[in-house]
């Protein structure tokens, strides 16, 4: 059965596509494995691979062999390639950029995106997302915080919205925009390299 197209944005094959080209696009210079991308995006290896071979085809990727493995990595000359890459890290980048801008910030327990970012991102049909709402869970330094989220509006090139709570005063909170947001899609931000 084939997957549907993406709400996020649904002119894409799937999701995995989206995932994908965001993933590649967030770092130009790097090159990544197969595997390495499975990992990442949760894709199977041979859907992974059919995909890449399609992009190479359209000269949106290039790869190379190395030994067994081969790698992937965006191609910068496409003359596709500077709106494809501002369309995917608008898109679907906003996991990865905020993981990336967070990643190693004092205090910080857990983030998450939510809003129309994350309902778009779960399947929801809608406008494209004006702004990235983010909620930081922990003793997170706001200043920190604040920066990190300037770096990945600047990467997204849209708005990131932060709200900061305490940890423990999240777990048993009951104020509207608590219940508003544990009622909606709540998509987690993966912090570290093994949760990425």
């Amino acid at each position: 059965m084939r997957p549907e197209a993406p709400a996020a944005l649904p002119i894409l094959r799937s999701r995995l596509v989206g995932q994908l080209l965001a993933l590649l696009a967030a770092d130009e210079e790097r090159w990544w494995t197969i595997d390495q991308l499975a990992a990442r995006t949760g894709g199977a290896y041979p859907t992974l691979t059919r995909e890449i071979r399609r992009l190479a085809e359209a000269g949106l990727v290039e790869t190379e062999e190395v030994g067994r493995s081969k790698r992937v990595r965006v191609n910068t000359a496409s003359p596709f390639h500077r709106p494809l890459a501002e369309l995917m890290l608008r898109a679907f980048g906003p996991l990865v950029v905020v993981g990336e801008e967070f990643r190693g910030s004092a205090g910080v327990d857990w983030v998450a995106i939510y809003g129309s970012w994350a309902a778009r991102y779960e399947g929801e049909v809608g406008p494209a997302p004006n702004d990235i709402d983010v909620l930081v869970l922990g003793r997170a330094d706001r200043d920190e915080v604040f920066e990190a989220a300037q770096r990945a509006e600047y990467r997204l090139g849209l708005p990131v919205n932060t709200t900061i709570r305490r940890t423990e005063d999240w777990e048993g909170a009951d104020d509207a925009f608590a219940r508003q947001l544990k009622a909606s899609p709540l998509v987690t931000v993966p912090l570290s390299a093994e949760e990425a």
